[in-house]
């Protein structure tokens, strides 16, 4: 399958060739059996020779050209549904009937807010000529109507609030929210693309719409991807702030899977600057070794690293309610654990050969000793709540009296 994919230098562009090559080079196993051959891009630097050669061999047309920051309005017509016409020419002449995507706009519905917008006139336009040309030709036409978008690759200070936002928090330049409670309907790019490569193969969702809201509807005359998430402003930059501060507080906000907050957290990633990728964690070093904090939840304790010099033990106290698990990854060891107002000592031989998790359970008063004479042993922990200085629930007691 030959595929054409105009605007193929923008944010949707990137996104989607980026995938489509993955799939075609065999690196996406996720989408093993889509057969894909070769990927034209078609951008504004494109010679309209390339766009005649590209028609005549596609099997699959994504058009995601168009124009949205114009320096005057009447470029919005030109841009927007005077490309979708020469693409769609150029498809006829050569009899190419196969499928086409249009990426429309919400704006397009000129509903509401959006009733007066020359940019969502454009579209419409766009969107009714496809529609046309798909009945009179016997083509399979796809018209996508976006909201907002945002992910990696966006670029900042144009057209996304979310994209101007990461970058500006990321690298510490000052944002703006004049109502924080103004509502953002998001759909995040991974979703775009995922949809878009089920089209390739007949699984588009379709929609319908009321006034600006999309209702997913089998025969719809349009279509939607089914994944988007409505968000307040002022949230979206409380989230942002949180993210910002991780590298200080330690504390990784909960991201459940499929969460905005999970796609928001990996799109503001994207915009740190070189020096924030790393960033310095508080070492506390005695003449034992080591302790180090790495990271922190909400809801599911911290982890940690432990050093200890050769022959060094660790440990000597126990919890009421606390609990950890110590995973030695580096050298030997000997844990030893005994209930508190017993004598029976429990023990654990470990070492980072054969790497397994042992329990420090609740009321046991534990160790850790290094059996090596020349060499540190590394342990990475966890415990099931992050450390309060206050009530830190940890009670000295040597495990072998």
């Amino acid at each position: 399958m030959n595929i054409l994919v105009t605007g193929a230098k923008g944010f949707v562009g990137r996104n989607l060739v980026a995938a489509l090559e993955s799939i075609r080079d065999g690196k996406d196993r996720t989408h093993a059996g889509l057969v894909i051959g070769e990927i034209f891009s078609y951008d504004i630097d494109s010679k309209l020779k390339d766009l005649d050669d590209y028609c005549a061999s596609a099997d699959f047309v994504f058009n995601l050209a168009g124009v949205n920051r114009p320096k005057d309005n009447s470029e919005f017509m030109a841009g927007n549904f005077g490309f979708a016409s020469s693409l769609l020419e150029t498809l006829k002449r050569h009899n190419n009937k196969c499928p086409v995507m249009l990426s429309s706009s919400i704006q397009a519905t000129l509903a509401g807010r959006f009733g007066n917008s020359e940019y969502g006139r454009s579209k419409k336009a766009g969107e009714e000529l496809f529609f046309e040309y798909g009945k009179e030709n016997g083509v399979r036409v796809l018209v996508y109507r976006f909201p907002n978008l945002f992910g990696k690759w966006c670029r900042p200070n144009y057209n996304s609030a979310v994209a101007t936002f990461c970058n500006n928090i990321a690298n510490d330049l000052p944002i703006q929210v004049n109502d924080p409670n103004v509502d953002m309907e998001l759909l995040y790019i991974d979703d775009l693309v995922a949809e878009m490569v089920a089209a390739l193969q007949g699984g588009e969702h379709h929609a319908e719409f009321d006034g600006v809201e999309t209702i997913l509807k089998e025969d719809g005359r349009y279509c939607a991807v089914p994944t988007v998430h409505k968000i307040k402003l002022g949230e979206i930059v409380d989230l942002l702030n949180t993210f910002h501060d991780q590298p200080k507080t330690l504390v990784m906000p909960e991201i459940p899977n499929n969460s905005f907050a999970k796609k928001l957290y990996s799109t503001y990633l994207s915009y740190l600057p070189k020096e924030k990728v790393s960033f310095p964690l508080k070492m506390n070093v005695d003449a034992r070794g080591s302790f180090t904090e790495l990271l922190k939840t909400v809801n599911c304790g911290q982890f940690s690293v432990n050093v200890s010099k050769p022959g060094i033990t660790k440990g000597e106290h126990w919890h009421h309610t606390k609990w950890e698990f110590f995973i030695v990854v580096s050298g030997r060891a000997l844990i030893q654990e005994r209930k508190i107002g017993t004598d029976e000592v429990i023990e654990f031989e470990v070492s980072g050969e054969k790497i397994e998790a042992v329990h420090m359970l609740p009321g046991y008063t534990h160790n850790i000793i290094n059996l090596s004479d020349t060499e540190n042993l590394v342990t990475v922990m966890w415990a099931n709540e992050s450390f309060d200085p206050n009530h830190p629930d940890t009670f000295g007691e040597k495990v072998v009296k």
